[in-house]
């Protein structure tokens, strides 16, 4: 068996799973070069929901904190989360887009995309996976992990077959729950070691206190790579530590070759952060605690409070047993969509509208009908064709990929922010946050010529992806 490798993600999915996406481009700086020196696989370092927090809360340019990552990281590969048609906002866009937004990413220093989509469906992945292939970038092709009835070792694995046979370089299990139990891990990398042989990743959360046996378990299972968090940015809703998993494989046959004292300087570097996190409100202590409610009704931990935070707002804080429970039935009714951005989002607003409403599905959102309708792509098991008619009436499903209905929009967009326009990269960032890069781009021109203009920061909840 050879070494276990390592992607550190403190530089991207911890620090969005703890704080909100919140840590600056001026904290990273300082600690990057010893970072370099590590020995990491990898850096997960952009995409996911920085880009959004870059430009909407921290008045950063988020291709600039990507130049000044790659200036400062000579010798480790860095990594993005990228969603496919998604790629890094919540619609599916055309695929002139998409191909555009993987050559800027390549180009300004991406080494690994890790592509998934909501629904495994993988005609959503396809466009982005040929454009990775072309631009010469890594393509690590992601398994959106749940469990259901309509889901098993052998379904996983037959996606990553065909995931492989599109071209994918490497297979990532992405369980963004931590629903994946440690024995389930285990069985779940034999059965996929056994279908493709290309390396498999490992990323899962703290959230319900299993990942790091469910680590342990999937490297003894042969897993190559295991997403980890230095120490000071670990546990809770984040990923096991760093250190931890490197000392417990020490002296193994799975030994990372890491060193603890150069990872115990990393952890020294983020140690005050964290406190300032802390103290500033960042970081609330309820990240850090364990939550087995996922376990039990299936529901990620960002999805809980979202549910909790929906009730309480119409007063009925009370009703959220019932739609704990009415949670798996709506999840029943909609093919047995995995829960991660957006599904997670849409499945658990209609269940809060079926309780609080009295009569299942009286009201219907839009983005319930969408997902009903085929918008976001094909669900794991076909809906019944009654329900589909009673949620979305004469309206035609779609069949076919839900980007073949989309037009080019490049050439639009670049029309429309001709005159903020200052990189070419700035048609992708309006293109993905419309106002919110224009308000960007237009504190960005103040700041240049000097105008005084002061950037809000609105507190926002953790983005769970």
């Amino acid at each position: 068996m050879a070494k276990v490798k390592i992607t550190e993600t403190v530089l991207r999915d911890s620090h969005q799973s703890l704080i909100a996406t919140r840590m600056t481009t001026e904290e990273m700086l300082p600690i990057l070069s010893k970072m370099d020196a590590i020995g990491y696989h990898s850096l997960e370092a952009w995409g996911g929901a920085t880009f959004d927090a870059c430009l909407r809360f921290l008045g950063e340019d988020p291709w600039e904190r990507l130049r000044k990552i790659r200036d400062k990281v000579k010798n480790t590969k860095l990594q993005m989360l990228f969603r496919g048609q998604n790629i890094l906002g919540y619609r599916h866009y055309a695929d002139d887009v998409v191909e555009y937004f993987v050559q800027k990413s390549i180009a300004n220093g991406i080494d690994i995309l890790r592509i998934f989509d909501a629904l495994n469906d993988s005609r959503n992945l396809k466009c982005a996976i040929d454009a990775t292939k072309r631009e010469g970038g890594h393509v690590q092709a992601a398994i959106s992990y749940t469990v259901s009835p309509a889901h098993s070792n052998e379904s996983f694995a037959k996606y990553a077959k065909e995931l492989e046979e599109m071209g994918a370089d490497s297979i990532c299990i992405k369980d963004m729950a931590g629903l994946l139990t440690p024995y389930a891990a285990y069985d779940l990398v034999k059965a996929l070691k056994e279908t493709v042989s290309i390396p498999l990743q490992l990323h899962t959360h703290y959230t319900t206190g299993l990942a790091s046996m469910t680590v342990l378990k999937a490297v003894e299972a042969g897993v190559d790579i295991v997403d980890a968090a230095i120490s000071p940015m670990a546990l809770g809703t984040s990923q096991p530590p760093t250190e931890a998993i490197v000392a417990t494989l020490a002296g193994s046959e799975y030994d990372t070759g890491l060193d603890l004292e150069k990872l115990n300087e990393i952890g020294a570097y983020f140690t005050p952060l964290r406190e300032k996190y802390i103290e500033s409100g960042l970081l609330d202590p309820k990240m850090l605690k364990v939550d087995v409610k996922g376990l039990i009704y299936q529901v990620p931990g960002g999805m809980l409070s979202n549910l909790v935070s929906q009730l309480k707002q119409q007063g009925k804080s009370e009703k959220l047993d019932e739609v704990l429970a009415e949670v798996p039935r709506v999840r029943a009714d909609a093919g047995y969509p995995p829960l991660v951005t957006p599904s997670s989002q849409i499945v658990g607003t209609q269940a809060v509208l079926n309780v609080i409403m009295g009569e299942r599905y009286k009201m219907v959102s839009k983005e319930f009908k969408g997902l009903v309708r085929g918008e976001y792509g094909k669900t794991p098991v076909e809906i019944d064709s009654e329900f589909r008619k009673k949620i979305i009436g004469a309206e035609k499903p779609i069949t076919g990929r839900p980007a073949d209905a989309l037009k080019p929009e490049l050439e639009t967009l670049r029309e429309q922010i001709k005159k903020y326009a200052e990189q070419e990269e700035d048609v992708l960032s309006y293109a993905l946050f419309e106002q919110v890069a224009v308000k960007f781009f237009e504190e960005r021109k103040n700041k240049k010529y000097g105008v005084d203009s002061e950037h809000s920061d609105a507190k926002v909840g953790v983005h769970s992806i």
